[in-house]
């Protein structure tokens, strides 16, 4: 009404304008109009002059600066009024606080016309759309000069929630601030915000919509992955947000087919984000590039973000650490259908297989004897590695065995070099047992060291033969992975009464006893009848 009614004087000068001499340059009959008359800074206004002087540029000012305008298109200094002396040009609302401001348009014969513009404060947003955790920087306009304790909110499960407080704006009522989306909802959400000199309801408001979106996540670092790549067989992590509130059976696709998931029934919780650790596995497909996105009745197949997954030739072990002699089971996928793959353990060979039309195979082999730790997993075609995988070989080590025989400070043996039998109780482990056994001397001398006795008992060969004197022996049991069980606590024995050298001496006097013996006994004795 009100545009309306200053038309209609504009028009009644203009015809009484027509009929008079020409009107000095401050002539009161000049007129210009703004619409819309109110709103929020960098909002486009047009501006409409009427009775300026005919077929002369106009330059427009804002709280008398000058500004750009924007005419039939372009961006000009001023613009030209035609033969009636009227114009039309827009601009863009200045940065400036709340309350009116004066517009001015003046020709080049200083003929001009004000009126003025209602600052109100508002939001402009960016972006305007897209997921939970999107960055949103948050530009206020028209706020108050100075204004003080401004809260920036965001319209939540059906009313307001505070995003920031404290917020402060500038000598020409702006600000600027960012916030990353909260968990939210599929669908528009306002961001609004208040402070001393403004309410709720005087603020322009914007709105946010959220979009749906799956993310393939590290679920060792909970990291989003931007170029999602797998193998065939590998389960994947995957996340869903802004959903519809309670959303359920949730689909996964991979490649326009339902992917099989862990748990089976994939649901959202009230604030659209998908509920626990989901899972899918990767199906048996040839190497190359898929799409996986989510389906689900109340949100459009379109309206969920599209992850491109890289399929690489890969293996999947089951299990992926464990013991030696186990049975291992290896899946492969994303290898040329209907080729040769040769399993390598550590570089050797230890079972071959032929890849399905899908590019896939599965096959097992039971784990060598290795050493605890990481062992590689190959998939060789044509002798070239096409994938791999880890092995993780157990380092539990066996419980230490128990010494038999001999005992703490048992004696052997008589005279020279004795060749004693000693035993051990037996342990077991997952990955084989061997024993090492060791014996030495009170100077620490090393005088007999086996290694990978299968028993749990061993004698001392002719060479092994230990000679007269004090020992010390140990055990100790190692599995398949080379887990040590530590040394048993030592025991001490002796070998041989007494050195060869004495028993030497002792049958030589002997001897020579028996001889004297038998020389008076006997042989004086003839001598003494003859």
């Amino acid at each position: 009404m009100r545009l309306l009614s200053r038309l209609l004087i504009v028009l009644a000068i203009c015809s009484v304008a027509v009929a008079l001499p020409a009107a000095p340059a401050q002539a009161q009959d000049t007129l210009i109009n703004l619409s819309p008359d109110d709103g929020v800074p960098g909002e486009e206004i047009t501006v409409f002059g009427y009775c300026f002087t005919a077929s002369e540029w106009v330059d427009i000012y804002y709280d008398g600066v000058r500004v750009d305008l924007y005419v039939n298109g372009v961006y000009s200094d001023g613009v030209k009024t035609d033969e009636d002396g009227d114009f039309r040009a827009d601009f863009f609302v200045p940065e400036s606080y709340t309350g009116d401001h004066d517009v001015l348009a003046r020709d080049e014969d200083d003929v001009y016309a004000t009126d003025y513009f209602v600052v109100e404060p508002g939001l402009i947003i960016d972006p305007e759309e897209g997921p939970v955790d999107t960055s949103i920087t948050v530009k206020g306009f028209g706020f108050a000069e100075d204004e003080e304790d401004i809260e920036l909110l965001y319209y939540l499960d059906g009313g307001y929630e505070t995003i920031e407080r404290d917020i402060l704006a500038n000598d020409k009522g702006s600000w600027e601030t960012s916030f990353p989306v909260p968990s939210s909802v599929r669908g528009d959400h306002k961001i609004d915000a208040e402070g001393n000199d403004n309410d709720l309801g005087d603020v322009h408001d914007a709105t946010f919509l959220v979009m749906p979106e799956i993310s393939i996540i590290d679920p060792t670092s909970g990291i989003t992955i931007e170029d999602p790549l797998g193998s065939a067989g590998e389960s994947i992590a995957i996340t869903g947000s802004g959903f519809e509130g309670d959303d359920s059976y949730i689909k996964v696709l991979f490649a326009g087919e339902e992917a099989e998931t862990e748990p089976g029934i994939i649901r959202a919780d009230e604030n659209g984000d998908w509920v626990g650790e989901v899972n899918f596995k990767v199906p048996d497909v040839p190497a190359g590039e898929y799409i996986v996105t989510a389906e689900v009745q109340s949100t459009r197949e379109e309206d969920v973000n599209k992850l491109t997954f890289t399929i690489e030739s890969g293996l999947v072990l089951f299990p992926g650490e464990g013991h030696v002699g186990m049975n291992l089971t290896v899946n492969g996928g994303g290898f040329t259908p209907d080729e040769v793959v040769v399993i390598k353990y550590d570089g050797s060979e230890v079972e071959t297989a032929r890849t399905n039309e899908e590019g896939g195979f599965e096959t097992s082999f039971l784990v060598p004897e290795s050493q605890h730790g990481v062992h590689n997993v190959t998939a060789e075609v044509g002798g070239e590695t096409e994938a791999s995988a880890i092995f993780i070989m157990e380092d539990d080590a066996p419980d230490k065995p128990e010494l038999i025989s001999p005992a703490e400070g048992d004696s052997m043996g008589f005279i020279g070099k004795f060749r004693p039998t000693f035993e051990w109780s037996a342990v077991s482990d997952d990955s084989g047992v061997y024993y090492s056994l060791r014996i030495w001397t009170g100077d620490n001398i090393t005088k007999v060291s086996k290694t990978g006795l299968v028993g749990t008992n061993y004698t001392l060969n002719d060479i092994e033969a230990l000679p007269q004197g004090t020992y010390y022996w140990s055990v100790q049991a190692v599995d398949g992975a080379d887990n040590g069980s530590g040394w048993t606590e030592p025991r001490s024995f002796r070998v041989g009464v007494m050195p060869l050298w004495a028993f030497v001496i002792i049958v030589v006097v002997a001897a020579g006893g028996i001889g004297a013996l038998i020389y008076f006994k006997v042989i004086r004795q003839r001598i003494y009848y003859y």
